[in-house]
């Protein structure tokens, strides 16, 4: 018999997690975060993460969990949220996986087998070598030299990402982006409910730049000092996060405040594009305008209703 499984995705600020809470109430759910920022412990204002009484009781799993310098990986997440999937099953409720991290989502829906090209620490160390001195933007060109298509799916900041496609080619003469195609494979592993928020773009915009204003009212650049101070490197990959790096910057003094703030609301608006073109690959996710709705409580029936109709719940 299949697992139910239900994936709610959307853009950043969009308001993915009161909806997935007041879904999950209703259809007895427990959520499965897809976040590749809120897994790290001590970042909160800059991940939005949900709090305690946010959750209302329901269980959340895989966020705030990992220390910022540790490595966590797509497989990793893969191998953690797959054991949750049929594990809430067993116990009869039903698993909602919930968040914008297009590769973690991916990594569910997919047949994605990320133990194909075993890593080479030798390849790792000497393009980890040249990205210290001449900087991520070096290895990066070489990797659109040879992997247009991948490269534009990697952000500059995440030079593990870009590391890892560089072996990739090393290794098997094949890009990453050619071995995508050879082993992206739709899942029937489930009974499976794919949605996707959407809005109108310049209302979104407006949300994400409201969302940021109040991160700083929050106290991101007292959380930002606070996790230097317990001596993180700025130049984790968690520290390179969109609201972390750009605080960094302003604290080094290399930008003044309001220019950091600009940067983080033009980085969150670029992200939330990027997340619904990620998002629009899949023919299979039904797409829901929420500016169709008159409030949440509506938003939310729907949802619920369209997931009924997917899975005999």
């Amino acid at each position: 018999m299949k697992d139910n499984l239900v994936v709610l995705m959307g853009p950043t600020a969009i308001g993915k997690t009161d909806l997935s809470v007041n879904v999950a109430k209703d259809l007895d759910g427990e959520i499965i975060s897809a976040d590749s920022m809120q897994i790290y412990k001590y970042m909160d204002i800059g991940t939005a993460k949900i709090t305690q009484s946010e959750m209302q009781n329901i269980p959340h799993y895989l966020i705030d969990f990992i220390y910022p310098d540790e490595e966590y990986t797509v497989s990793n997440y893969q191998f953690d949220a797959k054991n949750l999937i049929h594990e809430i099953n067993s116990r009869n409720k039903l698993p909602i996986v919930v968040g914008g991290t297009g590769l973690y989502i991916n990594s569910l829906v997919y047949n994605l087998n990320f133990a194909n090209v075993p890593p080479n620490e030798e390849i790792r160390k000497r393009y980890e070598d040249l990205a210290n001195e001449y900087g991520n933007e070096y290895i990066y060109e070489k990797l659109k030299k040879i992997d247009l298509e991948g490269s534009q799916k990697i952000e500059l900041a995440d030079r593990k990402r870009i590391i890892r496609y560089l072996e990739i080619f090393e290794l098997t003469g094949k890009t990453m982006s050619e071995h995508n195609k050879n082993f992206r494979k739709e899942v029937t592993d489930y009974n499976l409910a794919m949605i996707c928020l959407n809005m109108d773009r310049s209302i979104l915009y407006n949300r994400i730049n409201d969302r940021v204003d109040l991160m700083i009212e929050k106290g991101l650049i007292g959380e930002v000092k606070k996790i230097l101070d317990m001596g993180y490197k700025k130049n984790l990959i968690s520290l390179q996060g969109i609201g972390y790096k750009e605080i960094i910057s302003y604290l080094d003094g290399e930008m003044s405040l309001s220019e950091a703030i600009d940067k983080i609301k033009q980085g969150s608006r670029n992200y939330a594009k990027r997340q619904l073109t990620w998002f629009r690959r899949d023919k299979r996710i039904k797409w829901i305008n929420i500016d169709e709705f008159q409030n949440n409580h509506e938003l939310s029936i729907f949802v619920q209703e369209y997931i009924n109709d997917i899975i005999d719940i």
